[in-house]
């Protein structure tokens, strides 16, 4: 179990919140049960049962399961769980993921790290560690969480299709070490070869670099708009403004022109590989 952490102008996970949290007293209350008698029926302390009435505590999934049985509620409490699962990630995570779910095309371009949804998740927990001030281990798991769920799209039906630019310096900052680094690169690898995502490298060694700027990501809607994605220090942007997201639009094709090619990347990464 674990606080709800939910942020103050997060009003669709309060909506969740309030309404698994009414369902579930209302469910004991019917069945004849005190907090303390339910705590035991499930295998739970009567604190605890209190403190998810409240709204102070969120249930995991074994939780619901385990209400659903003593309240022979026939699926219904246990099907919460799909409710709960979404609005554990932060507010933004989720906006970014109904974003993402609307595209029809993604982009991104990558000079600090590995893009998101390229990431191992033994890399992505090295990456987030070394945040400062640091996360909490509970933080740091709904974080991996949010981002490992984020992937799932690389392999939706139907296939949107992915660009990614990933700057040199990204394959040679050593994150977790030599071995996660290399499990990381063949991850790429692997990526790399499906038949919708394009992965390009931008070496060290082009004198004109049109991302200096920085990280960045577009999303290509199914209305034929499209949006950005900014994410720097303490802010994370989504830019939806017609010229703001024309800039973008025009320097992401700028890089891809100044990056390798897919097959050429393809061989820079392996290189990169044989180097470790």
């Amino acid at each position: 179990m674990s606080d709800w952490n939910v942020e103050p102008d997060d009003d669709e996970a309060g909506a969740v919140i309030r309404t698994v949290a009414r369902q579930l007293k209302l469910w004991r209350e019917a069945a004849g049960l005190t907090q303390a008698e339910f705590g035991t029926a499930i295998g739970y302390g009567e604190e605890l049962v209190s403190s998810v009435e409240r709204r102070r505590r969120i249930p995991r999934p074994e939780y619901l399961d385990a209400a659903d049985t003593a309240l022979n509620a026939g699926g219904k409490i246990a099907a919460m769980k799909e409710d709960l699962a979404e609005i554990r990630y932060p507010k933004k995570v989720r906006d970014l993921k109904k974003l993402e779910a609307e595209a029809v095309e993604l982009c991104a371009y990558n000079n600090s790290v590995i893009q998101g949804l390229l990431q191992t998740e033994e890399y992505m927990r090295a990456s987030m560690a070394t945040r400062r001030p640091a996360f909490t281990e509970e933080a740091l798991e709904q974080q991996v969480a949010a981002r490992l769920a984020r992937q799932d799209i690389l392999a939706e039906a139907p296939p949107r299709v992915f660009s990614f630019v990933q700057c040199e310096s990204t394959l040679r900052r050593p994150i977790g070490g030599t071995m996660v680094m290399r499990r990381q690169l063949e991850h790429l690898l692997a990526l790399g070869r499906f038949r919708n995502v394009d992965l390009q490298i931008l070496p060290l060694d082009r004198e004109d670099n049109a991302g200096l700027a920085g990280s960045f990501r577009l999303l290509r809607l199914q209305d034929g708009s499209t949006v950005g994605h900014n994410e720097v220090q303490l802010v994370s942007r989504v830019i939806n403004e017609p010229k703001e997201a024309q800039v973008l639009d025009m320097r992401y094709g700028i890089i891809r022109a100044q990056a390798l090619t897919p097959r050429e990347s393809l061989a820079f990464i392996e290189k990169v590989l044989g180097e470790e």
